[in-house]
């Protein structure tokens, strides 16, 4: 009987989260520099023929973009100087900015499941060519940014159900230790979506926001732990979350207490009730 009791507490031991999970955008890329012109100055001088031809995965990083990997992994080595396990976006961007945290004895794993959110036709285009040429498409994306699906991409709950397989990889390997993963802010968001349990509601109004404190910046740090930061104690799940601007502190964010959300018969249905009906019958 005891061997029995003592199989299942093994059990129960094994299949918790990591003790910390810290993700890491990549720094800034070419195909930042090149969206940023277009977007804000009206710009398109960087969509060249080649520029054009790569596909966005074989971006690198830009000068600026080296700096915010470096100063990432001088935050991370003084607060974590070792992790369990190390993971890295395929994409070009992701690996040059793990490399580049300076990690000591850092051991990748390269993971396709972390790839960036797939924008399809709209994946490398100008924000001239976006607002000429796809302008339907747009008004598409204002009806729901989370459930919108660009031509031949991806919407973010389709994002989400990759990071559900990063999550349960994690839960069965990474028991009690501590994750780094290196990707992109779609899929960083995509993180948020399904540890915090985030309703669609909460999303829409963060992808809103005009709070920059709100955003997920290159070189962006978000770190969920499952010990109380004042306390200590362990918690099973991963109820902790801060966000780290390793460049600039003031756009950091303090713990906070991850607080899922769950609803009665009632509160489901007032939310529902707040969305007119168009047809009845």
């Amino acid at each position: 009987m005891m061997k029995i009791a003592d199989s299942q507490q093994r059990k129960e031991i094994f299949m918790t989260m990591p003790k910390n999970l810290i993700l890491v955008r990549h720094g800034e890329s070419e195909g930042n520099v090149a969206v940023k012109a277009s977007k804000k100055q009206g710009d398109d001088r960087h969509y060249t023929d080649e520029f054009l031809g790569r596909h966005s995965s074989n971006w690198r990083l830009s000068n600026k973009g080296i700096r915010d990997a470096e100063a990432a992994g001088e935050w991370l080595r003084a607060n974590f100087p070792r992790f369990g396990r190390y993971y890295t976006s395929e994409y070009l961007r992701a690996r040059e900015t793990a490399g580049l945290l300076g990690l000591e004895g850092a051991n990748w794993m390269r993971e396709l499941h972390l790839r960036e959110r797939d924008r399809g036709l709209l994946d490398v285009v100008s924000h001239s060519v976006l607002t000429t040429k796809f302008q339907e498409e747009l008004k598409r994306q204002g009806r729901s940014t989370l459930f919108w699906t660009p031509l031949a991409g991806e919407s973010m709950a389709d994002v989400c159900m990759r990071v559900y397989k990063i999550l349960d990889t994690l839960h069965r390997e990474c028991t009690d230790t501590d994750v780094i993963i290196v990707c992109h802010g779609e899929v960083m968001w995509a993180f948020r979506l399904c540890l915090e349990r985030m309703p669609q509601e909460r999303w829409l109004e963060l992808d809103a926001s005009t709070d920059e404190a709100d955003k997920i910046y290159n070189g962006q740090i978000i770190h969920w732990t499952r010990e109380d930061p004042a306390t200590g104690e362990l918690s099973k799940h991963l109820d902790w979350m801060r966000m780290i601007r390793a460049d600039d502190e003031s756009f950091s964010r303090a713990w906070r207490q991850v607080v899922r959300p769950r609803f009665s018969n009632e509160e489901l249905l007032a939310e529902v009730r707040r969305t007119p009906r168009i047809v009845s019958g």
